[in-house]
């Protein structure tokens, strides 16, 4: 028996974050990239400098959780703004000339 989307997400069937990048899309190479420079540089680097970089990175990629985190309630709230304008507002700029 197939649930409702409300269930879905309640027993964790649905994971926005649950994706993986196409093969050969541009957010793969720069995702590979980030990641070999992020390499590089961690392998150059020594002593108080790799602790501050991998302090950075760290800090870096907390401030991109938060900001997606931020993104994706923002974007539900819109969708979500955009349904009830859908289903709970009959305003338009012209008048019906049916009669209801």
């Amino acid at each position: 028996m197939r649930r409702n989307i409300i269930e879905e997400l309640y027993f964790g069937n649905i994971d926005p974050q649950d994706r993986g990048y196409c093969p050969k899309s541009p957010v793969k190479k720069a995702s590979d990239s980030l990641n070999d420079l992020e390499e590089k540089l961690t392998e150059q680097l020594a002593g108080e400098n790799k602790t501050l970089f991998l302090r950075f990175c760290n800090a870096y990629a907390e401030f991109m959780g938060e900001s997606e985190l931020d993104t994706f309630i923002t974007g539900f709230r819109l969708g979500a703004r955009f349904m009830m304008d859908t289903f709970l507002s009959d305003d338009a700029p012209f008048e019906s000339f049916r009669e209801e």
